[in-house]
């Protein structure tokens, strides 16, 4: 399970950077002073929704079902916030200016709202189990675990989709949307 649970989470943070570009040149003023606006404010929730992943991952072994439950509860509503802040900022810069950008965007908010309003479903899961029957939560941890798996690929179409072609090559520009090498690809 602990590995499914890294793998799954790592998933996550995939989807999250799925925002950033691929690198190349983009000569439109205007799409590139759109991607300044997504991008300059995308950092610090990546940072949190990576770090919250990290915090899950790492109670994962622990014995203490109660310190894991606290600690599972917390990242996941930390997860519901910056996912409901990556929208809102997808949302405020308005619609890339693109053939198809106005539905993009659209498509990548609700992704992003889905995603929030899925982690806010964990966090009432996690809060409901029982810490006192190991067994009971050990189980449901599992279920847990498999249904973070599943968020990794349920929005990460609409995400590709709003920085394909001259959007991901504006975004890749700004320093807030650069991938960053240290993460190893899964492929």
């Amino acid at each position: 399970m602990n590995k499914k649970l890294v793998a799954a989470l790592s998933g996550g943070a995939a989807l999250v950077l799925a925002l950033t570009g691929c690198g190349g040149e983009s000569g439109n003023k205007k799409l590139d002073n759109w991607a300044k606006k997504i991008c300059d404010q995308m950092p610090p929730q990546v940072k949190r929704i990576q770090d919250a992943n990290h915090q899950i991952a790492g109670v994962q072994t622990d014995e203490d079902s109660k310190k894991v439950q606290e600690t599972d509860s917390a990242a996941f509503q930390t997860n519901v916030d910056a996912y409901k802040s990556l929208a809102a900022v997808v949302q405020n810069a308005g619609a890339p200016p693109v053939k198809g950008g106005e539905a993009n965007q659209k498509d990548a908010v609700k992704a992003l709202e889905d995603l929030s309003g899925s982690y806010a479903e964990l966090k009432k899961r996690i809060d409901a189990l029982d810490v006192n029957n190991k067994s009971q939560f050990g189980e449901s941890l599992k279920g847990i675990a498999a249904d973070i798996g599943k968020l990794g690929g349920k929005s990460d179409d609409a995400l590709k989709k709003l920085q394909s072609g001259d959007v991901g090559k504006a975004m890749a520009k700004h320093p807030g949307c650069q991938k960053t090498p240290a993460t190893p690809s899964a492929k």
